[in-house]
This record gives C-alpha cells, structure tokens and sequence, in this order.
C-alpha cells in the first residue's frame, strides 16, 4: 500500500478536523435548527443523535481511513468494489459543500472592508441585493459581480494554496492561523452581541424549551440531520483526513 503524507501533529489532525467541523453548521444553521425545533428542548433529541449516529459514524470513518489509506472513493472500493461509489457521492457532496462555502466567505471578506466605513447604510437588505450582489432580479442567472468576484478569486487562490502545499505546510499550518483566530472572532461577536439591546430576551426565547415539541418527529429528524453538519461526518472528510 502507497505511502500518503501525514499529520505532524496529532494537534493537527485535531485542529483539521475541528476546522472541517466548526463551520456554518455549527455556529449559523445550529441556533436557527434549535429555535425553530422547541428551544432548549432541542438538545435533548439533539444529544440523543450524538450518542447513537454522531460519534459512532465519526469513529467509523476514522476507522476506515486509518486503515483503508485512502480517499473516501477508494476507501469504499478496498472495502467492497461494487460500494465504491458511495465514496464518490460523499465527495460530490463536499465539492457542492466547498462551492457555496466558498462564496460566503467572499461575501464576508467584502463585508469585512464595508464595516469600517457602514458601507451599507440604513437599507441592508437594498444595499445587499441591488448594491453588491447587483440582483435587481433575484430569479435571474447570469453576468459577472466584480464586487464578489475579486474576493472569491482571492479565497480560491488561498485554497489552491493551502492544498498545494500538502498537509503538513498546507493544512495544518492554516489551521494553527485559523482556528485561533476563528475563536478569538467568535468571542467578539458573542461578547458584541449578548452586549447589544434586548440580547437577553432573544437569548430567554431561544434557550427557552418546549417539550411539546420532542413528540414531533420532525424535530428528531432535524436533530439526527444537524449532527452530520456538527461533526462533518459523511462528507468524505474525515475518512480523508484519518487516512
């Protein structure tokens, strides 16, 4: 079996992993899953879907990557040949993950540069759709935003560079920058808005548990679906980075 570049580090490893999984899952589409699915009352399915899909399917794929050696297709084909294409559906999810990921971060690096001088005024909205995303018509596909355009090449181009560089001078050192950096951000902004106006009363509405709502199986099915986006798990990530 071929020889496949490795971690430095465990911290590394760890750190990678932690950066694949601590995204918008987590710290956007988390809270909107939880409010809209009985509040605190959420983590009780929430927690359920850890302990029985969650952390096992997670050990799985490090199981299977550490000792298969290989991308998540070829992973699933040294297993059984004819599953090999499960790898391949894990992988274009990931791709279409990355195309949109990518996106966003442009749109916040853009957002970054307009709060300095409040770039977007009093109509956010107005200013988001027909200013910088020039969507006069949000149906319409279509022409070349070079507001979104230049960021998005910048954050590709960064990507491309980081991968270029393999794992250890590539990934794990972007992830030593920024997943330090990602947590001193993120407590600023916690810090920033647990500070603003009425921030109790939204954080008293969204902790606040229905337990009506735990006999919903909807509910379940959001918390066994919002643990594959916490953990990062069947996205040919891990099995990936556990090879």
């Amino acid at each position: 079996m071929e020889n496949r570049s490795q971690w430095g580090t465990r911290a590394g490893f760890i750190m990678a992993a932690a950066g694949s999984a601590i995204g918008l899952g987590n710290i956007w589409r988390f809270p909107a899953e939880a409010y809209g699915n009985g509040g605190g009352a959420f983590f009780i399915p929430y927690l359920f879907a850890l302990l029985t899909a969650g952390i096992p399917i997670l050990i799985l794929e490090f199981t299977l990557g550490h000792k298969y050696r290989g991308s998540a297709p070829l992973t699933y084909n040294r297993m059984n040949k004819k599953s090999e294409f499960v790898g391949w559906w894990a992988v274009i999810v990931a791709f279409v993950i990355s195309t949109y990921y990518s996106v966003i971060v442009a749109w916040s690096m853009s957002f970054t540069v307009f709060s300095f001088n409040l770039n977007w005024g009093a109509d956010t909205e107005d200013f988001m759709f027909n200013e910088y995303l020039e969507l006069a018509d949000p149906g319409k596909f279509g022409g070349l935003v070079p507001g979104v355009l230049i960021p998005l090449i910048i954050v590709w181009v960064v990507i491309l560079g980081i991968l270029f560089k393999g794992v250890k001078k590539g990934i794990e050192k972007a992830n030593r920058i920024f997943i330090p950096t990602l947590i001193v951000i993120f407590l600023i902004i916690v810090i920033r808005a647990v500070t603003l106006p009425g921030a109790f009363t939204g954080l008293n509405e969204f902790f606040e548990p229905d337990f009506s709502a735990i006999k919903d199986g909807s509910v379940w099915v959001a918390a066994f679906g919002q643990i594959f986006f916490s953990m990062s798990i069947a996205f040919a990530i891990m099995i990936t980075y556990s090879s």
